[in-house]
């Protein structure tokens, strides 16, 4: 029987690697981490008008995201309270009802149920249909285009959940006045490894580009000499982890990522929007934030140039599903939307050349994990330990170097508090506080 509070040591600097492995530890996590924190569920560009739905999963449970007649959105399982079938089967479109294609029991556009074939016959009138929605998901929040829900009455609400992380989520969710869109469809494909190393590695980890990624950047910047491009041993960066969420990158010595990440026109472009930008989020957050990114637990995205967003769907422990889409300005030109979702295409989709590579890498650990031993053998994350700074370089929150495992010690941090069922109102509370908090719950209860 696995100890919950000894998998992971953030103090210390290591973890156990039966968390990538253990199919009980696994269940647990779908109800207590994923089932508590705030989950990616669509961007507003996905839901245009009334009646504009998709279909997503929240960790493994399919939910449809629909835009209600008044503008809102709400989100709801999508499964039938008869038999259990799904009540939409088309990934996204625009419909007034969803109609379960077993029994043919329907549903309106907020989830509630609205006809049951031969009710007089087979129910002699005599079901409630009130009672029998399909299941609501809970809480909805919309920050600045992106919805996120959550099934938790607990959980906080979504800017204190965010905290810090705001600053660097919105550095690339507002810094053009008029708004990001994402392109159209969503690129799906399975990858043979725990969902925790690709969410931890875009909060966290820098320290594997020059190696992992040298090939890549050779061929991106069409330098002989690159070795991971920026990523050497002098090159300046922090790396941001609070509440779970992390953010990780350069100080860029420019308003924009050079040309070789950008492209020709997408350069040229953004040149001319550099007083926008500052004045949309700020010199710092212009100069300084960019790269690799997680909100907790399982939304990343890059910035601009590399332009992805992706949800990391859990498939069991030893499996993901991930979900991606290119983001890009909705004023942007034609060729420069086209150019931008060109890159993404060339560096992360299924065959991109730096995606390929992280994927080689965690399928080979989960792979690696199959044996014994290897399972029972602790991995160090204590890079930087004991060197976190707060508030430092205009960058607000808790952080340390670029090249560090901060974030990834907070990650695994919050991962922790959750999979145990440590209550939020703990949780959010620094640790100096924690022992009051307790205190005070354990008069409530």
């Amino acid at each position: 029987m696995i100890d919950l509070n000894t998998m992971v040591d953030p103090d210390r600097g290591w973890n156990d690697p039966r968390i990538y492995t253990d199919q009980d530890l696994y269940e647990r996590e779908l109800e207590y981490v994923f089932g508590r924190t705030w989950l990616f569920l669509a961007h507003d560009s996905q839901l245009p008008k009334p009646g504009s739905f998709i279909q997503t999963y929240m960790a493994e449970d399919p939910v449809l995201v629909v835009r209600q007649r008044d503008g809102s959105v709400k989100a709801f399982l999508n499964q039938c309270r008869h038999r259990g079938m799904r009540i939409c089967r088309t990934d996204a479109g625009t419909s007034k009802t969803f109609t379960c294609t077993y029994h043919g029991w329907a549903y309106d556009l907020a989830g509630n149920l609205i006809n049951v074939p031969l009710e007089e016959v087979a129910y002699r009138n005599e079901i409630d249909k009130s009672r029998w929605g399909a299941l609501k998901v809970l809480r909805i929040a919309n920050y600045r285009g992106f919805c996120f829900g959550t099934w938790s009455e607990e959980t906080p609400e979504f800017e204190d959940y965010l905290g810090d992380m705001a600053f660097y989520f919105d550095a690339v969710v507002d810094r053009f006045a008029s708004g990001l869109e994402l392109v159209p469809g969503t690129t799906k494909w399975v990858i043979d490894c725990n969902w925790k190393f690709a969410a931890e590695q875009f909060a966290s980890d820098m320290y594997h580009a020059p190696v992992s990624h040298a090939s890549a950047m050779m061929a991106l910047t069409d330098d002989p000499n690159a070795s991971g491009g920026n990523s050497n041993q002098n090159a300046p960066g922090r790396q941001f982890g609070d509440n779970g969420h992390g953010s990780g990158g350069f100080f860029s010595p420019q308003a924009v990522m050079p040309a070789p990440y950008l492209g020709d026109a997408t350069y040229a472009w953004m040149k001319t929007k550099e007083e926008e930008h500052i004045e949309q989020v700020g010199i710092d957050r212009v100069l300084k934030v960019n790269n690799h990114n997680t909100i907790f637990p399982n939304f990343s995205w890059l910035a601009f140039g590399l332009s992805t967003m992706r949800v990391w769907h859990p498939r069991g422990p030893g499996q993901i599903e991930v979900w991606a889409w290119s983001y890009r300005p909705k004023d942007a030109p034609d060729d420069v939307k086209a150019e931008m979702r060109k890159m993404t295409q060339r560096t992360f989709s299924p065959a991109g050349s730096f995606e390929t590579d992280d994927g080689e890498n965690w399928t080979e650990i989960q792979q690696v994990l199959r044996g014994h031993k290897a399972r029972t053998t602790k991995f160090h994350t204590g890079m930087g330990l004991g060197h976190d700074e707060q508030d430092v370089h205009g960058l607000p929150g808790s952080s340390n170097h670029v090249y560090a495992e901060h974030a990834a010690r907070g990650f695994y941090r919050r991962w922790r508090d959750l999979v145990t069922g440590t209550p939020w109102a703990r949780i959010q509370k620094p640790d100096r506080a924690r022992d009051a908090a307790d205190s005070a719950l354990a008069e409530e209860a």
